[in-house]
Order: C-alpha cells, then sequence, then structure tokens
C-alpha cells in the first residue's frame, strides 16, 4: 500500500473515557490496525506524575516523540488500510507541533467532566486540570480545525453508548470512511495492541464484548474534586457544542 493512501485517524480523549472500547470498536474492523496511546512514555519523561506501572510504560515505548511521530505518519502496519491511532490528549506537549500533525484525520471523544474527576481519581488520588486532558482536548480541536478549515468530529461517550450503531455511522461518515458492523462488538480479553498499562486501567474492557448500555448517574465529589470539575466545565461546554448528533428517528442499538 501506499503510505500516503493509508487513512490514519487520531482519536484524542482525555483519561477514563471509553476510548479503549472504541479502540476495541475500530480494532474489529478487518481493514484496521490500532494503536494504544503511543506518546505514553514520551509524556511520562516530561511531567512529575505517578502513574501505575510508570516504569513499565518508559521501558515499553520510545521516549522521544519524534520517531513516534514518524512512525504514525510513514509506516504501514500490517498492510492495513487504516490506523486507528488511541492517544490522550495530555500526552500532546507543547514541544510536540510539526507537520506531523497535518498528516492525520483527527477527532475527539468527550466525558462528562464530572464522571471523568471521579473515576480518574481513583487511580490518580489528586489530579489537576491539566491531568484532565480538557484544556488539551479544545487547543487540540482548535488546531486540527484550523488546519482543515471546517470543524472536526466530536463525539461524546454518552451518546456512544446510548445509540452506538447510529453515533458511530456519523462518525465514520465524518472521517470519510465506511461503516462497519463489526465494530458493534468484539471478543473478550487483552489484546497484543494493548498498551503495557492494560493491567492496570482495562479490566472492564477485558470483560466487554461490546459497548455497554448507558447509566445514569448521581456522583458526589469531595470539595478538592469539585474544584477541578468546575475548572474543566468552560473547556467541556466548548467543545461539546460541535458533537456529532444522531438524526432523528435513529432507534438505538446496544
Amino acid at each position: 500500500m501506499d503510505s500516503a493512501a493509508m487513512i490514519r485517524i487520531a482519536m484524542w480523549s482525555g483519561p477514563r473515557n471509553i476510548s479503549t472500547a472504541m479502540m476495541r470498536s475500530w480494532g474489529s474492523r478487518a481493514d484496521t490496525f490500532v494503536t494504544d496511546e503511543p506518546f505514553y512514555a514520551h509524556y511520562l519523561t516530561q511531567v512529575d506524575v505517578d502513574h501505575p506501572g510508570k516504569a513499565e510504560v518508559l521501558a515499553s515505548q520510545d521516549q522521544q516523540w519524534e520517531p513516534v511521530a514518524e512512525w504514525l505518519t510513514e509506516a504501514e502496519p500490517e498492510g492495513k488500510q487504516i490506523w486507528y491511532q488511541k492517544h490522550m490528549a495530555q500526552h500532546y506537549l507543547p514541544q510536540m507541533q510539526g507537520a506531523w500533525f497535518e498528516q492525520l484525520r483527527h477527532a475527539f471523544l468527550l466525558r462528562d467532566p464530572r464522571a471523568v474527576v471521579a473515576s480518574f481519581s481513583k487511580v490518580v488520588t489528586e489530579p489537576e486540570l491539566k491531568d484532565t486532558g480538557f484544556p488539551q482536548l479544545l487547543d487540540l480541536y482548535r488546531r486540527a480545525a484550523d488546519l482543515t478549515g471546517s470543524a472536526p468530529a466530536v463525539v461524546d461517550s454518552a451518546a456512544i453508548l446510548r445509540n452506538p450503531k447510529a453515533m458511530l455511522q456519523q462518525l465514520c461518515e465524518r472521517l470519510a470512511v465506511p461503516f462497519d458492523e463489526a465494530m458493534l462488538s468484539w471478543a473478550p480479553g487483552p489484546r497484543d495492541t494493548d498498551g503495557v498499562w492494560a493491567k492496570y486501567w482495562y479490566h472492564a474492557v477485558e470483560g466487554s464484548t461490546g459497548f455497554q448500555p448507558y447509566q445514569e448517574r448521581q456522583i458526589e465529589l469531595p470539595a478538592r474534586l469539585e474544584r477541578v470539575y468546575e475548572e474543566c466545565i468552560p473547556y467541556y461546554e466548548e467543545l461539546s457544542a460541535f458533537q456529532i448528533t444522531v438524526p432523528e428517528g435513529s432507534s438505538a442499538v446496544h
């Protein structure tokens, strides 16, 4: 395959979203190769955070971002037509700007920030705004919009869980790739393409066979986390205004 002909999709998300389930969904397609958070090791070398399995992550990936970016834009893994790249927005650091970003089709995955903060704090007990990924998501969205002159695809995890088929159809249309029914289900268990951090974060996904039905939850946050949540709101609201919606009359499919 001509490297220029490969469709390279960068799906940007914050932590504790359905980003791994989305990676499973795309990985179920016969025409798609998936990559799990390729800039994680570089991120860990640049910030003072204590993530589970930090030493393992650093040993598993190239710690310099430049060769990673080159690989993401030039390699042709398994000769697939589509390369779905799962990225955490907070892993994109200021020094990483460059032409590589222009060679990807960008999409953005959101989740209610109250749920993000509550879930993330179970692993990283004292998260700050920058750890949630929301400021970085908005910056990346603006970069992608300026690059293409049009609004990139934004999807909310709750909308996907409420109606996976219709939402994935809309997302595929915006990314200019055909929808594939295989995206709606997958075999349980780990994947060779999962990062070494999977054992710390992916327990629920490894037991799943598809998108789980959305469940409304009442989330109470302690005062220290309520402040972080409130800081996230303006970023979430600005991005949410661009989210894809399901056409009227589309039936829910779980």
